[in-house]
């Protein structure tokens, strides 16, 4: 359209953290090709407790918050937490629960009472457990365990995209600590969320590194175990934005 200008992230109209995820049986949405990056970087700000917060990070520009049901992580939300959370975002506002090695029957239970657009394992889980639900999902690659990317993909066939971060071994996701990311393979087939230790301070050498179809940051944009930081998160986005200009 003539005189149109492409918004800045932080004022953009948003659709949401699913285009260009494959989901099993449906064509991908304006799917990348393998070898040329996305036309932007997609945002999930995971381990949103509070209304306020997931209210500013879709404000300020991220595509998708991050809901943890899993007890032990002090970001844990009971199903009614989770639902006044999704009630507050503006639409087109993609909602991930994360699950840790759950009983079939929690998630259930979740997915019947908190309106969740994707899963995201986070565990030892399967790949038949994953696609038991008929929900999209993502799966988690341990990084920190010594996982291989090639192999994940070929194993999560169904998955909607493969979501690289440092658990396993000693450390556990929202940890805050990163792993090194010259193992992950420059050609791969599936899309792939960055996550683990990113910060303001190394997502732009991140973008321009790895070029993923993702970031996924939690601890990183915290001034307190689950409490998001408005100005941490702006200047996440400000580091996502030079690293796309200078990739």
């Amino acid at each position: 359209m003539a005189g149109h200008k492409e918004q800045k992230r932080p004022c953009r109209l948003n659709f949401g953290f699913l285009i260009g995820f494959a989901f099993p049986g449906c064509p991908r949405l304006l799917a990348p090709n393998p070898v040329t990056p996305p036309p932007r970087t997609r945002v999930k700000i995971c381990g949103i407790t509070r209304v306020e917060d997931g209210v500013i990070a879709a404000q300020l520009g991220a595509d998708a918050i991050g809901l943890v049901f899993y007890p032990p992580s002090p970001r844990f939300l009971n199903s009614e937490q989770a639902r006044r959370i999704i009630m507050a975002l503006p639409p087109f506002i993609t909602t991930v629960g994360l699950f840790v090695n759950a009983e079939p029957a929690m998630v259930r239970a979740i997915l019947s009472e908190v309106p969740l657009t994707l899963l995201q394992f986070h565990g030892d889980e399967q790949p038949d457990y994953c696609t038991a639900f008929g929900w999209p999902y993502l799966k988690a690659v341990p990084m920190g365990a010594g996982a291989e990317v090639l192999d994940y993909e070929q194993r999560f066939a169904t998955a909607a995209g493969l979501l690289l971060d440092s658990h396993g071994g000693t450390q556990t996701g929202g940890s805050g600590h990163g792993f090194d990311w010259g193992r992950i393979p420059v050609k791969r087939r599936k899309p792939l969320i960055l996550a683990g230790g990113l910060h303001p301070g190394n997502v732009a050498t991140a973008i321009r590194q790895v070029r993923p179809e993702a970031v996924d940051v939690s601890t990183g944009v915290e001034s307190a175990k689950g409490v998001k930081d408005g100005e941490l998160i702006r200047a996440f986005l400000r580091g996502i934005n030079d690293g796309e200009r200078n990739a």
